[in-house]
């Protein structure tokens, strides 16, 4: 079939810290095993890219090794995202006729348009919006996050943050036999959604007199009360002193946060060494060697997409923004984080 020779397209860069801007790129037709996707939906990702929106982002660790359009070294200007839905509008040679018009996903920065191996998109399934679809990144990591602290049934379950991440692992959190499963943010409006989704309680962190009802509650008997598992999912390392606090004998802590640049102390003595509690870092962009043998990234993206059609988390985009008032976006995120939840933008 004939190809254009080119088309204009918006991408987002983070120009530095604190600004975003919007260029328009020629986008050159596709080459062999390539498509052209039109995007029609891209989602931030609030807790990396407001990393990069406020310069917290390490230097020397490379943007994202694993997804292709972010295997770079960081450095300003950048582009980022990896959370859009499209759809193919012009085939390169040697791609199957019938993909033209297909609806897919794409871990790739935010834009109007982009050329992409056609075997890097995955085709959405039926019966699945693209407000649904455009969750898939976040779905995928709490599916990971679930396999790795590996709850049974009966115990007690504690999820710190309830921004979309921890919000999506609550959800299939309460499909397990808990005893009980508490959440803790500091927003209201995302301790409502976490209620929603089947969590028993969802408390304040900041509310001293709540927590220490808490804690004295579990605590009571330090080697038998206090949580067996402890998802550390808010995105700043001082919580981990809470995970600990809230963690029984031997209990599991399992981070799924990614810090950046940011520090804090972390109390290792007290709770932490009598209770022979297990720190666990969480990442998306592997299996679990003990589960390698059985599952794949293929099999997991299985899960997570059966997992979108039964949470339905496009009832957590709270704005929408065009691309063109991308700017105004961020800024919502940096000043008033607890009036969202997730932000998307549309082209």
């Amino acid at each position: 079939m004939a190809l254009k020779d080119q088309v204009d397209g918006l991408s987002l860069y983070f120009n530095s810290p604190g600004e975003v801007v919007l260029r328009e790129e020629h986008i050159p037709p596709p080459g062999p095993g390539e498509v052209l996707v039109r995007s029609s939906l891209s989602a931030i990702s609030a807790g990396t890219e407001m990393l990069l929106y406020r310069g917290q982002f390490p230097e020397q660790l490379p943007v994202d090794p694993v997804i292709g359009t972010l295997a770079g070294g960081f450095s300003y200007p950048i582009k980022y995202g990896y959370a859009t839905v499209g759809e193919i509008v012009e085939l390169g040679e040697g791609v199957d006729a019938n993909q033209l018009g297909s609806k897919v996903f794409a871990f790739q920065p935010h834009a109007s348009y982009f050329i992409s191996d056609v075997n890097s998109l995955q085709i959405i399934p039926d019966g699945l919006t693209k407000e649904d679809s455009v969750f898939l990144p976040n779905m995928e990591t709490a599916v990971s996050l679930t396999m790795d602290g590996a709850p049974m049934i009966g115990e007690r379950v504690v999820v710190l943050g309830q921004g979309i991440v921890g919000l999506l692992t609550t959800a299939l959190l309460a499909q397990y036999p808990l005893q009980n499963l508490v959440t803790f943010d500091s927003y209201d409006l995302r301790r409502q959604r976490s209620l929603k989704l089947g969590a028993q309680a969802s408390l304040n962190p900041e509310d001293e007199r709540t927590l220490d009802q808490y804690l004295q509650l579990d605590k009571k008997e330090a080697t038998s009360k206090g949580a067996d598992l402890v998802y550390e999912l808010s995105g700043a390392p001082e919580a981990l002193n809470l995970a600990i606090s809230m963690s029984g004998f031997e209990g599991r802590v399992v981070i799924g946060s990614f810090y950046g640049k940011k520090r804090a102390e972390v109390d290792l003595g007290g709770w932490f060494h009598r209770n022979r509690i297990k720190v666990t870092s969480s990442q998306v962009s592997s299996i679990n060697p003990e589960l390698s043998g059985r599952w794949d990234k293929s099999r997991r993206f299985e899960v997570a997409w059966e997992m979108l059609k039964q949470v339905k988390p496009s009832r957590l985009i709270t704005h929408s923004f065009p691309i063109r008032d991308a700017a105004q976006a961020y800024h919502l995120l940096d000043a008033n984080p607890g009036e969202t939840i997730q932000v998307v933008f549309e082209y």
